[in-house]
């Protein structure tokens, strides 16, 4: 089977590729435009095992010859950063709206068997108690959020309107390794390698479901083999953590005490708090693997062994 992942020089992405070549044998075709986060040395491990384009996905004529031929098309390509979103909009939305509907058009203009659009919890905006279902309403509330969610519609519409063969999975906070250090997990770790204090958002309180990045690419895998056009599945996590408590859980791993932490003035418009049920994936077969500690442990020795990556990406955009 030949799959196009866009998008597949990037945290999530690149992990989907390395598991697919080493789990699979699929063969792999790679489009991502290398932006900061993009970055090739995610891939090294698989290095001469996929087919890689480098380009925009807003480029139609790009995309009208590269995408022909797959079996499979997922989109990883998404411009992802809150913070990044809140200091300037316009190229969420070029990405994560305008890039959306012209590789759904170009998968819809070749024919695609099966498309997966990868977004996140965060369209459904802020949830008190309880969780989500895939029938709750998008009310987003940030930049990115709204990208993402006027993303899924496009792609719900293509599904809909057209019948491509597009399914949309929603996953909660990510993590594990070659994540950007832009992230918390990662740039909490690097920070108190480096000796440096990690700045806590407001009064630490909101609450995330973190799921390991290798749940949640198997959850992908399980779409695009099982999902059915036109649905959204989400992909929970294993374990729901306010800031603090996830910050305590690194100042431990690192060896470190609270007087690492700088409070910080709160993000504007900060979500309190995200939460998915995932039944609708549990019914096909899905299970999270990886208990967050495991995968946290994992994570920080990744990171302590890694600093020959990620200490040139922090460097660059310090």
């Amino acid at each position: 089977m030949r799959v196009l992942v866009t998008g597949g020089a990037g945290f999530i992405g690149s992990h989907y590729v390395r598991t697919a070549i080493a789990e699979t044998g699929e063969k792999i075709t790679v489009l991502d435009g290398l932006t900061y986060a993009g970055n090739l040395a995610n891939l090294e491990p698989v290095s001469g095992a996929y087919d890689f384009v480098h380009g925009d996905i807003c480029d139609t004529e790009l995309l009208a010859h590269v995408v022909p031929g797959h079996d499979l098309v997922i989109n990883f390509a998404a411009e992802s950063h809150v913070d990044r979103s809140i200091e300037g909009a316009a190229a969420f939305t070029r990405t994560n709206v305008l890039g959306t509907q012209a590789l759904m058009q170009a998968c819809l203009d070749a024919r695609v068997p099966k498309v997966v659009q990868v977004s996140t919890d965060e369209v459904y905006g802020s949830i008190e108690s309880g969780s989500w279902d895939e029938s709750a309403p998008l009310a987003p509330r940030s930049p990115y959020a709204a990208a993402k969610a006027g993303g899924d519609m496009i792609a719900r519409a293509y599904a809909v309107t057209y019948g491509l063969p597009v399914s949309i999975t929603r996953c909660g906070n990510n993590y594990g390794p070659y994540q950007y250090p832009e992230k918390v997990i990662p740039l909490f770790i690097t920070n108190l390698l480096e000796g440096r204090k990690v700045p806590l958002y407001g009064d630490g309180g909101n609450v995330r479901d973190w799921v390991h990045v290798d749940d949640h690419c198997r959850g992908i895998r399980l779409v695009a083999e099982a999902g059915r056009p036109g649905e959204i599945y989400h992909i929970a996590g294993t374990a729901e953590l306010t800031n603090v408590e996830l910050t305590g859980r690194l100042l431990d791993a690192l060896g470190v005490g609270w007087d690492m932490v700088e409070r910080v003035t709160d993000r504007k418009g900060h979500d309190r708090r995200y939460s998915l049920d995932d039944a609708k994936l549990r019914a096909l077969g899905f299970q999270a693997r990886t208990p967050f500690d495991e995968g946290l442990a994992a994570t920080v020795r990744w990171y302590a062994d890694n600093a020959d990556w990620w200490r040139p990406l922090k460097a660059a955009h310090s």
